[in-house]
């Protein structure tokens, strides 16, 4: 991509159209995204083959997977707006800098995280309910995980820089690349075949290593070579540290308030584990399913924050929340259409998951009430992801304080308790009407203050 290319991208996230730029920015994610998610749900589909044991057992690997994924997650969302602003306004040097010591600080902080998770495999896992029966099941996959997430680091951060620069296609080419070679490579390496042996529940963990690990070296190649994001080289401690801060000051937090949902969801697995290993296994389908169906939130949480950024950056605040209530609007809608799909055929994918009656019972209950409040939910992740893009990371990390234990984990123990599963499952979507609610409310004044205070000063 040359000099001018990346200058055209900037001048259309801060003059072009608004509903066009969010369409073309995030048609090209929801693809890449919905092979990305296949990392998880294809895993969890033919490990399910293997038995309901192995099932809860990679059930109970989700909180801990999605800590360490939250970590690269918020140090992606930190890249992203440091260096959306800084494109914003004009300085490319230093944009180019700070995506260079982002991908060197996230493969430091989720290398160090990873020798901890391995270290801690038994008694994290203890403590989360899984029975001495899942643990070598559990041990066997998380061993290989650890140093897959690692690989993921680069890639994601990686990616984060390319949003940054408003270029959502080649992001998802690479994500729907990785998951291609996952699934490829997912049914021989769990049943093996030929020369090749079957690895059992390992198997899956070895795939997304193999995955991960060739977009590591094609991102590099891409930033460094091809687009020249960022410098070919380490950079120094000095430089590390300057890069750096920007890239923690916002990553940091938002990474707190990702790694605070895995969190809650441990803690929900822990509840739903006094139910038996058949209501862990549903449970952990219904999650992976729930990544897939909130594909669009995800992808829009990723393509807004770009044009949020540049465009706060700029000072163009009306264009912010035009594109925020665009946005929220939009996802509502979607949302909505998705659950009375997934309502509708919720018999024949409970059926697709597995033959045991009891789990495809409950797979089916959760698909019948828990997607209702994805929408809602959506409300919540782009509002985090809009504050974090205006350069207001505490306050998403409040959100998501507010959501998951305030509202999210409580009213869903409550619900637990006076109508068991069913109750903690409409519980989830009264949490998140409860936080949709004061999310936007929150949002809309925030943004009305920054118009004010603009405007004061043009004054």
């Amino acid at each position: 991509m040359t000099v001018q290319t990346k200058k055209t991208q900037r001048r259309d996230l801060l003059a072009a159209d608004i509903p066009t730029t969010l369409r073309k920015m995030t048609i090209p994610m929801i693809y890449g995204m919905i092979m990305l998610m296949t990392f998880g749900l294809v895993d969890t589909f033919f490990v399910s083959l293997l038995g309901t044991q192995q099932l809860a057992a990679i059930s109970f690997t989700f909180p801990v997977t999605f800590t360490l994924i939250s970590l690269n997650i918020g140090l992606g969302i930190g890249t992203s707006a440091i260096i959306g602003r800084y494109l914003g306004s004009g300085d490319e040097t230093h944009a180019k800098e700070t995506g260079t010591g982002a991908l060197i600080l996230s493969a430091l902080l989720v290398g160090v995280l990873a020798i901890i998770g391995a270290i801690t495999i038994q008694p994290v896992f203890h403590w989360l309910g899984a029975s001495e029966l899942l643990m070598p099941y559990i041990y066997d996959y998380m061993i290989v995980w650890y140093v897959a997430g690692v690989f993921l680091a680069i890639p994601m951060v990686g990616n984060s820089i390319l949003r940054a620069s408003g270029d959502t296609k080649t992001p998802s080419l690479i994500m729907a690349a990785g998951g291609g070679i996952n699934a490829a490579l997912d049914p021989l390496l769990i049943f093996g075949w030929g020369p090749v042996p079957a690895m059992g529940i390992q198997g899956a963990a070895v795939a997304t290593m193999v995955a991960w690990g060739i977009s590591v070296v094609w991102i590099l190649y891409l930033l460094a070579v091809q687009r020249k994001l960022i410098e070919p080289r380490l950079l120094n401690w000095t430089e590390l540290k300057r890069s750096s801060a920007g890239v923690l000051k916002i990553g940091l937090p938002a990474a707190g308030a990702n790694m605070l949902t895995p969190i809650a969801g441990g803690i929900m697995t822990k509840l739903v584990a006094a139910y038996g290993a058949g209501a862990v296994a549903a449970w952990g389908v219904g999650n992976r399913l729930e990544s897939m169906a909130s594909i669009v939130v995800l992808a829009l949480s990723m393509s807004l924050p770009p044009l949020v950024s540049q465009n706060f950056g700029a000072g163009h605040i009306h264009r912010v929340r035009e594109a925020y209530s665009l946005s929220i609007k939009f996802v509502m809608f979607w949302q909505l259409g998705v659950f009375f799909i997934m309502w509708l055929l919720s018999p024949f994918i409970a059926a697709a998951f597995t033959d045991d009656a009891q789990v495809a019972a409950l797979i089916q209950l959760f698909l019948m009430i828990v997607p209702l409040g994805y929408g809602l939910q959506g409300v919540v992740i782009l509002t985090n992801s809009s504050f974090n893009a205006m350069h207001k990371p505490m306050s998403g990390l409040v959100l998501s304080i507010i959501r998951l234990f305030i509202f999210f984990v409580p009213i869903s123990y409550v619900g637990s308790l006076l109508y068991n599963l069913e109750g903690m499952f409409w519980g989830g979507v009264l949490a998140n009407l409860l936080m949709a609610s004061v999310s936007f409310v929150w949002f809309r004044r925030t943004i009305l203050r920054d118009i004010q205070n603009a405007t004061a000063i043009e004054q």
